[in-house]
């Protein structure tokens, strides 16, 4: 039976360092964002150390990620860790907006991009728009999609992919069914 790579992280640890770094901070600016000493987060982002609830929850807020992302849902047959994400196992995260449901599709943070499965909700929206430091390409897989970037509404059906760079963006699905999306998200957001 073939192991997990011992390279492959898939720990609570490396995904904090994962979502920091991703953020562009370093473990002196992240530490004096929580408060705490360079020690105790460098021994959290190694796995020597367990942050309380509370801590969780401090680290969340300052890395912008939902409390839910940073816990473990169910742990993967040693053969599968780092390689394999099962529909039962994945993450939810992203911000809660009403109307959207994320999910990680990747084992984990540590790679240099995210893949994530969406479900926008019928007759949602966000107002207001996004812009965020990525290059992003979604894929429809049901439903459709209006995709508005840099105030140019594009209509996506199934089948169709759109990429956004860095650029203003918001969704809506004013149909009646829902959408599903994949999104290959770089550098990781979430």
């Amino acid at each position: 039976m073939k192991h997990a790579r011992p390279d492959t992280p898939d720990t609570l640890g490396a995904d904090l360092r994962a979502l920091r770094k991703a953020r562009g901070l370093t473990l002196v600016q992240m530490a004096d964002m929580l408060g705490r000493s360079v020690g105790w987060l460098s021994q959290v982002e190694r796995d020597i150390s367990e942050p309380s609830i509370t801590d969780l929850r401090d680290i969340a807020a300052k890395l912008d990620v939902s409390v839910s992302m940073l816990f473990r849902h169910a742990a993967a047959p040693v053969a599968e860790a780092g390689y394999v994400v099962r529909r039962d196992a994945r993450r939810p995260m992203g911000s809660q907006i009403a109307g959207l449901v994320e999910e990680l599709l990747s084992p984990d943070l540590t790679d240099d991009f995210e893949m994530v499965h969406s479900t926008f909700a019928p007759h949602s929206r966000i107002k207001d728009p996004v812009i965020r430091p990525t290059q992003e390409v979604a894929y429809v897989v049901s439903g459709q999609l209006e995709i508005e970037i840099e105030g140019i509404t594009h209509l996506i059906h199934p089948g169709d992919s759109v990429r956004i760079r860095g650029e203003a963006f918001r969704w809506a699905n004013p149909f009646d069914v829902p959408a599903i999306a994949i999104w290959v998200i770089a550098p990781p957001v979430y």
